[in-house]
């Protein structure tokens, strides 16, 4: 068994309300509810109608609902391990701010309320591919895949990868080959995104005792593994130009962007440092970020 949580002082406490946001992840769900806004913009030809932001705002914080109770029950399965962890001790269910039943009742109150708002203000189907998102996440990659095989991020990528589908389904209540070209470029992202993460908290992992691909295959197979799937990604990324859904303007910034990933990934392959696999991180969220920006500047330029 491991050890309890140590205590905490009072005056070191955040408020209640601080500790539940927190579970939620913020900037981790900002991202997927940004690549949902995206999903759905796009399956709206033209400046959307009144009733169209109404449903869009609906389904962001529905979405927004379910992803905070994802977040929350990971926070739960992974109590022990985030505990050890100096990316994750700071969480409240690892400092034992919160009990289990604390987060556990937090979670499923979002996870209620978010369906509810899904379900009966938008529509059934974005409500049950955001439900098996959840649980895709908070239980087939968290319970099962994270801790079993170091190729967990690539499976388990696949819930996050579904944001932009779920923002389409919630316009058009439907999945078209649009929104599984936005699902295919962030399952294909995901890998080198977080790899490039776990190459500089690789001792991190080891004590976790999770199978992260630096810790079973070692340092170099990894650096080869990023360079490699951000030459995939590049390919990917070019799908929406070539199906007809988006412009050149769409294709300049992907190259661009796509470019400067690849050249970060060889850069790490070649002369690898903790600071340069830091710098490929952060460059991984700019990247994502700035694509879907610009798929959305050439929806409306063209």
């Amino acid at each position: 068994m491991s050890a309890a949580p140590a205590p905490v002082s009072a005056a070191s406490v955040p408020s209640r309300w601080a500790q539940f946001y927190a579970l939620t992840k913020p900037r981790v769900v900002q991202l997927i509810v940004f690549c949902a806004l995206i999903g759905m913009v796009l399956a709206v030809p033209g400046w959307p109608a009144p009733d169209q932001l109404a449903r869009m705002a609906v389904a962001c914080f529905g979405i927004w609902l379910v992803a905070g109770a994802a977040a929350a029950f990971n926070c739960i399965v992974e109590q022990s391990i985030d505990a050890k962890m100096k990316r994750t001790a700071w969480r409240p269910t690892a400092k034992g701010e919160l009990s289990n039943t604390q987060t556990l009742l937090f979670s499923a109150a979002l996870c209620a309320a978010g369906s509810a708002l899904l379900y009966f203000f938008v529509n059934p189907l974005t409500m049950w591919l955001t439900f098996a998102t959840f649980v895709g996440y908070a239980v087939v990659y968290t319970v099962i895949l994270k801790p079993l095989t170091p190729q967990n991020i690539v499976i388990g990528g696949a819930s996050g990868a579904m944001p932009p589908v779920l923002g389409w389904s919630a316009m058009t209540g439907e999945v078209g080959p649009e929104a599984l070209m936005l699902f295919l470029i962030i399952f294909l992202w995901t890998p080198p995104h977080f790899w490039a993460l776990a190459l500089y908290r690789v001792e991190d992992y080891r004590k976790s005792g999770l199978p992260m691909l630096p810790v079973t295959h070692g340092n170099e197979f990894t650096r080869l593994q990023v360079l490699l799937y951000t030459l995939i990604l590049f390919a990917g990324c070019l799908m929406p130009f070539i199906y007809g859904m988006s412009s050149w303007i769409y294709l300049a910034a992907a190259a661009l962007l796509c470019g400067g990933f690849c050249w970060h990934a060889f850069q790490l392959w070649r002369h690898y440092s903790d600071a340069l696999a830091r710098k490929t991180f952060r460059f991984s969220l700019i990247h994502l970020s700035l694509l879907f920006a610009a798929l959305l500047v050439d929806h409306y330029v063209l």
